[in-house]
């Protein structure tokens, strides 16, 4: 059964909606005042009831909104004229948000604030299974969800003139991306997305070039400063016991569309661009993930930092995606997902399944490309994207540096560096003595006596030539034994930002 069409893309409606959201306080501070910490918190749990239960008795037109377009309640006509003065019910069925339910108005879409990056905007998208009480629709339009934060936490904000947002679905990433592009395509496959993606665009008062087709098909030819995608990178099986959903399943086999985009991705950019993309990969019998990923970037020329945030054995993943929608875990519908899951992993021998962030450049110089494959599974700060940013720029200088240039440096531990050491009782001397980061991927870096003292004497005056010399010296070292540990851990620790210029 196929989702109600997206809201009319009527600018006069759309702009009164508008309107009559910001006099309500239907933002983010707005309904977190309504609701308070508890209620905020277990509706991100997808439990209604603390929520139902503040907003039951509060006339404020902020808890109406709450209760009609988030948590899908009917609500007293009278009570939403008064919510929407200027839309008014009239308007607002016209325009394909609400419709009457009696002596009450019931929404046929959610929507809901959104902030970020120090903006506000609103997202419209598909009623969840929060509201509807059942299983999503095959078509159904996904609003905020926990891969889209992700990505969006994890893109760098930097200026730039072009940028591409492919399977935008309702648009959430777009919105991220015109605060600091000058222009945005988004492109997807299904046309309810695309009808959400252009209702957002005109309530929050933003232009894209909306295009609809698969993946990057529609900007063929084109390039872009930076791409991104939250692309449908779930590992579906093709069978008729586990429906498919447009927002997670691109209908390939295993991880191809994954895989497919990271090899085509680079015609569309401009040199020096980014594309920062989600992904699952598979693992097979004794292969590390690493060697899964490293074969779609052979060959690209582009630039790599791939990081696998977490990784599921088949089991675990598939009960997180059979219940995906809303299945219920223990149903023979389930049950039955479930083992088809099981039995398309098992088809191809599949141990393990990864999911990270990919992060690919076009160098503007001809050379060798970096790669760089890091499992790091432990919190990282957020927003992640200035780190990435500042990580990019890094493994750049790098690439483009020999390592006589890393001598030449004088390099510095960043502000949001420390040295543990761990030393056993009674013992004179550390076990084991770290760098560890506080900020970025809060990386920890193991250090031999060698590279400890180099950190030791990291603050800007000494060049790391002149810091390896007198260090060999004073442990009675090989000079260029201690010059090379000294360049790979400079190439370690600077890359992610713990070393600094």
């Amino acid at each position: 059964m196929s989702s109600a069409p997206p809201p009319r893309l009527d600018p006069d409606l759309i702009a009164r909606l508008r309107s009559d959201l910001m006099a309500s306080a239907f933002t983010v501070a707005g309904v977190t005042e309504v609701l308070g910490p508890m209620a905020a918190a277990a509706l991100l749990r997808e439990q209604a009831l603390p929520a139902q239960r503040i907003t039951a008795n509060d006339s404020r037109a902020c808890a109406t909104l709450i209760r009609l377009f988030t948590l899908g309640d009917p609500v007293d006509t009278a009570d939403v004229e008064r919510a929407l003065p200027s839309l008014g019910v009239a308007g607002a069925t016209a325009l394909g948000v609400v419709a009457p339910e009696g002596d009450a108005v019931i929404a046929v879409c959610d929507v809901r604030p959104y902030a970020a990056d120090d903006r506000s905007w609103w997202i419209a998208s598909d009623l969840a299974e929060l509201a509807t009480g059942r299983p999503l629709s095959p078509d159904h339009v996904l609003g905020i969800g926990g891969a889209s934060t992700t990505l969006a936490t994890w893109t760098p904000r930097v200026p730039v003139r072009r940028a591409l947002d492919v399977g935008t679905g309702s648009g959430v990433q777009a919105l991220h991306l015109g605060a600091h592009a000058e222009s945005v395509t988004v492109t997807d496959v299904s046309e309810r997305a695309l009808g959400y993606a252009r209702f957002n665009a005109e309530l929050n008062g933003v232009a894209w070039s909306v295009l609809a087709g698969s993946m990057l098909a529609p900007v063929v030819g084109q390039r872009f400063d930076l791409i991104v995608s939250n692309p449908p990178f779930v590992i579906t099986p093709r069978c008729d016991a586990v429906p498919t959903y447009e927002y997670r399943d691109g209908g390939a086999a295993g991880d191809a569309i994954v895989a497919d985009l990271v090899r085509g991705v680079g015609e569309h950019l401009e040199p020096g661009g980014i594309a920062q993309l989600l992904g699952n990969w598979e693992v097979h019998d004794e292969a590390d993930w690493s060697e899964r990923v490293a074969g779609w970037l052979s060959g690209t020329g582009l630039d790599a930092w791939v990081v696998q945030r977490e990784s599921a054995d088949p089991a675990e993943y598939a009960e997180t995606w059979a219940r995906d929608g809303g299945h219920f875990s223990g149903t023979a519908e389930f049950n039955a997902m479930y083992a088809a899951w099981l039995d398309d992993f098992a088809s191809r021998s599949v141990r393990a399944i990864g999911f990270g962030v990919i992060t690919v450049q076009r160098p503007r110089t001809d050379r060798a490309p970096f790669v760089d494959l890091m499992d790091m599974p432990g919190p990282v700060a957020s927003p992640m994207g200035p780190s990435v940013a500042a990580g990019l720029a890094s493994r750049t200088w790098l690439a483009e540096h020999t390592d006589d240039d890393l001598l030449a440096q004088r390099w510095r531990c960043a502000a949001d560096v420390y040295e543990e050491r761990h030393t056993h009782p009674g013992a004179a001397d550390p076990s084991v003595i770290l760098l560890r980061q506080g900020g970025g991927l809060r990386r920890a870096i193991t250090m031999s006596t060698v590279s400890a003292a180099f950190a030791s004497v990291c603050d800007g005056e000494l060049t790391a030539g002149q810091s390896a010399a007198a260090i060999a010296g004073v442990l009675g070292e090989d000079d260029e034994a201690v010059r090379a540990e000294i360049v790979d851990f400079i190439r370690d620790a600077a890359k992610d930002c713990l070393l600094v210029r």
